[in-house]
């Protein structure tokens, strides 16, 4: 067999039809065509360059998964729970969703529910959660171009040379960080728009540069925006919405 060959469910991934996850699901349930033929054996290995189809019963399955935008307030953790705070993900209940939507909350929507590109525990504002691989790829993939935007409230003095620092030339964990903009919008805020996302980024980026953060906020991921969202209330991202 030759070794340029991939297993099926990387190659999908790969190019963004679903996740990893979600492929072998769908090639088990025999749903993935390969060439015109019928894959249903999972571990099948193709040409990178293959022709790929989903049968319209996944994609029907997959334009039914949930993505939820929360407003998360400071003082819960985005994913597991820890030193006894409370996990974002228990704001999303019936009580908690915002606005008029044509779906109301259901047990199936909590199912496989991931957050796609985390907020710390001292830090508010947009949070989403979903069901779908593609849009976790765009938000956290190694090669995502997703912008994030952030209001930042700070302590401290900035000068020219030190802004410019926060724009481009910083490096953490060893590694240099993608270009950012970062524009003052009042004598004590600053908005950085990034691309990636690695821990603690920005608190990290403004201790390099002298700053303290007394106010985190995130208010856009790509084309989804905070909002008028409340503060622990949520809604559904509704169909006609995108990431990009």
């Amino acid at each position: 067999m030759p070794d340029d060959l991939l297993r099926l469910s990387k190659l999908m991934a790969q190019r963004g039809i679903c996740s990893r996850r979600e492929a072998d699901v769908f090639i088990e349930q025999g749903l993935v065509s390969v060439d015109g033929a019928v894959v249903n054996q999972l571990g099948t290995k193709v040409s990178p360059n293959a022709e790929i189809t989903l049968a319209p019963a996944a994609r029907k399955q997959q334009s039914n998964l949930a993505t939820i935008i929360l407003h998360k307030p400071i003082g819960y953790v985005s994913a597991q729970p820890e030193d006894n705070y409370q996990p974002a993900i228990k704001l999303i209940t019936r009580a908690n969703q915002w606005g008029e939507s044509r779906m109301r909350l259901q047990p199936a929507h909590m199912k496989g529910l991931a957050v796609a590109g985390r907020l710390d525990i001292d830090s508010q504002g947009l949070l989403l959660f979903t069901q779908d691989g593609r849009i976790a790829k765009k938000i956290i993939g190694d090669n995502g171009k997703v912008e994030k935007e952030y209001i930042v409230r700070v302590e401290g003095l900035l000068p020219d040379n030190r802004l410019q620092l926060l724009r481009h030339g910083l490096e953490l964990d060893g590694k240099p960080l993608k270009p950012a903009r970062v524009e003052w919008i009042n004598e004590d805020q600053l908005r950085f728009v990034l691309t990636e996302g690695k821990k603690r980024q920005i608190r990290r980026m403004c201790e390099m540069v002298g700053l303290r953060i007394a106010g985190l906020k995130r208010v856009r991921i790509g084309k989804i925006r905070l909002g008028k969202l409340p503060e622990g209330k949520w809604r559904f991202l509704e169909p006609g919405e995108s990431i990009d």
